[in-house]
């Protein structure tokens, strides 16, 4: 199936120049990943005037995302970065379609036809915001993020045709039960470990986790950080007495909607950053089939919940290392 989010293209867009696709792609490239896998590829549209967007097989983390949702989410979160940095440099989306059939090296899952040049639109103005996310594993503070920024955040992920939640004290403590609960089963199973260690990085990477991005273990085991080496912390603090969670659902749970959901993850990260809130993904829940079920409000939940975010003001985070625009490049672009 084809889903496109713009009607039938008008005409030949914009040709992109060498130096514009290597910009998109830089900036897809930051995009955040399970395990820093970076799981995408890149390549200029025969005609010049759009991008083909890959899931790398390759980089996939089986164990941990054995149907590949988690793969498709953080391309769709590089697609979003490549759609913001085109409105900077005045090419526009005019239309987006997803492919979202099995993934495979030579097959794209999404497609982005630039139309004519014009004045950048308004998500040029989160491009700022792309070198400065991060996540952040370290402890927050208790100030509440306004109610004004997290009315930005929900309006950032309907944008992108997802449902953000910010949850209540209740039903906060209910997903973070949920999240301890999938945290101790993933730490106890060698195999999980075995994988997420094979990410680790004690020296420098172009990929992966270093060191100094794994942060500390909550003193109090409030919040239930992962534990990426499952040999229990190293250091610990004390963290904030009630984190501030906000969870991104689609209506559906296809492939589609988990690149739609990694677009809307990417974008309300980047509304974040310009408002100097934090982010850190708890992932745990989603990644085992039944915890990931139980997620979901059973009083007002729409959909599926795809991302559990933790928000709050803090540290920024520590950088995590990222591979050369050459090596996410699939052919030649066409210049103009």
């Amino acid at each position: 199936m084809v889903e496109s989010t713009a009607g039938t293209r008008g005409g030949p867009g914009a040709a992109l120049s060498v130096q514009e696709l290597r910009v998109l792609v830089a900036a897809a490239g930051a995009a955040p990943s399970l395990h820093n896998s970076q799981p995408w590829r890149f390549q200029a549209a025969e005609d010049g005037h759009g991008v083909l967007v890959f899931a790398d097989p390759d980089r996939a983390v089986p164990v941990a995302d054995p149907d590949g949702r988690g793969m498709l989410l953080s391309v769709g979160a590089a697609l979003f970065n490549l759609r913001v940095a085109a409105a900077r440099q005045g090419l526009p989306v005019e239309e987006l379609e997803l492919l979202p059939g099995p993934v495979a090296a030579d097959a794209p899952v999404a497609v982005v036809h630039f139309g004519p040049r014009g004045v950048p639109d308004e998500t040029a103005e989160l491009a700022d915001a792309i070198a400065l996310r991060h996540s952040s594993r370290e402890p927050f503070n208790n100030r509440d993020v306004p109610e004004t920024v997290i009315g930005e955040l929900i309006a950032a992920a309907a944008a992108e045709d997802t449902v953000l939640e910010a949850l209540e004290e209740s039903e906060a403590r209910r997903v973070l039960a949920l999240v301890a609960e999938a945290e101790a089963r993933i730490v106890a199973d060698a195999a999980r470990l075995a994988e997420t260690g094979s990410w680790l990085r004690g020296e420098p990477s172009a990929d992966g986790i270093p060191a100094a991005a794994l942060g500390p273990q909550d003193h109090e085991a409030r919040v239930p950080m992962r534990d990426f080496t499952g040999h229990g912390p190293t250091h610990s603090q004390r963290f904030e007495a009630l984190p501030q969670l906000v969870t991104i659902a689609t209506r559906g749970d296809t492939a589609a909607d988990w690149l739609r959901a990694g677009q809307s993850m990417e974008r309300v990260w980047l509304v974040a950053t310009a408002h100097g809130v934090r982010v850190s993904v708890l992932h745990q829940a989603v990644e085992l089939p039944d915890t990931r079920w139980r997620l979901r409000n059973p009083e007002a939940g729409v959909g599926t919940v795809q991302i559990v975010l933790r928000i709050g003001y803090g540290p920024r985070g520590a950088a995590t290392p990222r591979r050369d625009v050459e090596e996410l490049l699939r052919g030649a672009v066409h210049a103009s």
